[in-house]
């Protein structure tokens, strides 16, 4: 295992899609990311499907009057061997950073939440889909499997990535900490849906879901935002009930040390921008040292993780057999010892 050492600086995103528009966000994606590489950042981080925003029409209201939206958002999602991603990984290279970017995957008929990880020379380092889609995610979104809880030796350390209420699901979470990943990209919509009646949805409990990652599996934690504005409002809002249960703002990026320090002061909700901090990995051994959940702290012989990481495809291709039926055994010919 590569041991890493010295200090670099990240940035966190807390910023507006340019909604169901991929091309515009992902112009938006390339000012920020030459804007976070100007102030000598390494490394990156976009929120939960920046691209090309996340589908907030899911949660206002019944699947068949959100079906308006879905034409739009499946024609704006990306493909991994397209144009669209391949900006992404351009401007990488261009800027000499590393990118975590968060899109809207299509695959074929179907679309996946999807998080990337590339490098300041423009290459993939990994790419993962959100295990399980949230409640009415489903209704869009595909789910990955065991392939997309992945963590990646890099320049900057070793990281990792997952989705928003991923962060709620201990056996993930734990397969991640098991992969000694030091630096985790914890991507998150906004946190204004259902303010006041759903205090689970809220920037109380989600990011102090990102602050208790950071805890228990010793590793930083970028946590960047989208952020919810006029924009949204009105495409997704077309009553006063929609505007009730959507709400501007939301913007809650966070970076969080090993110790579950925060280590940037927090932008306005409603504000766009970028925040900063300084990762030094070598502040996990100390947090390591008192509790390791997957080294010394665990107890493997009470308590254990089955993580099946083969990929799960829904059909598996076999090449032709080379033999023609003449020659394939027949009951006859094996009696006769032919």
């Amino acid at each position: 295992m590569v041991e890493y050492t010295g200090t670099f600086k990240a940035a966190v995103v807390q910023a507006e899609p340019v909604w169901l528009n991929a091309d515009a966000t992902i112009d938006k994606s390339i000012a920020l990311i030459e804007e976070a590489s100007r102030a000598g950042a390494q490394l990156i981080a976009f929120g939960e499907t920046f691209i090309p925003g996340y589908p907030w029409w899911l949660w206002l209201d019944s699947p068949a009057w959100g079906m308006q939206f879905f034409n739009r958002y499946h024609e704006n999602s990306i493909t991994l061997d397209g144009p669209r991603f391949q900006r992404l990984l351009d401007a990488a290279r261009v800027n000499g950073i590393s990118v975590a970017a968060g899109y809207s995957e299509r695959s074929g008929g179907s679309l996946y939440m999807g998080q990337a990880l590339i490098s300041a020379e423009g290459e993939q380092v990994f790419t993962r889909r959100k295990l399980k889609p949230t409640h009415v995610e489903r209704t869009v979104f595909g789910e990955g499997d065991g392939s997309d809880l992945v963590v990646r030796d890099t320049p900057l350390g070793r990281v990792g990535g997952l989705c928003c209420w991923e962060h709620l699901q201990p056996l993930s979470k734990y397969a991640m900490y098991s992969q000694n990943e030091q630096i985790h990209i914890a991507a998150w919509p906004s946190f204004s849906i259902y303010r006041g009646a759903a205090n689970a949805l809220g920037p109380e409990v989600n990011n102090a879901a990102s602050m208790f990652y950071a805890v228990e599996g010793q590793a930083y934690v970028l946590a960047p935002t989208s952020v919810i504005g006029d924009a949204a409002m009105e495409l997704f809002c077309d009553s006063p009930e929609k505007e009730q249960l959507l709400q501007r703002g939301g913007g809650f990026a966070r970076i969080y040390g090993p110790d579950g320090s925060s280590l940037a002061e927090p932008l306005p909700e409603d504000a766009e921008g970028i925040l900063y901090a300084d990762i030094d990995l070598s502040a996990i051994a100390l947090s390591k040292a008192i509790a390791d959940p997957a080294g010394h702290y665990s107890r493997p012989d009470v308590t254990r993780l089955l993580l099946n990481k083969a990929p799960r495809r829904p059909v598996e291709q076999t090449a032709p057999s080379t033999e023609s039926f003449e020659e394939l055994p027949t009951v006859e010919t094996e009696k006769a010892g032919l």
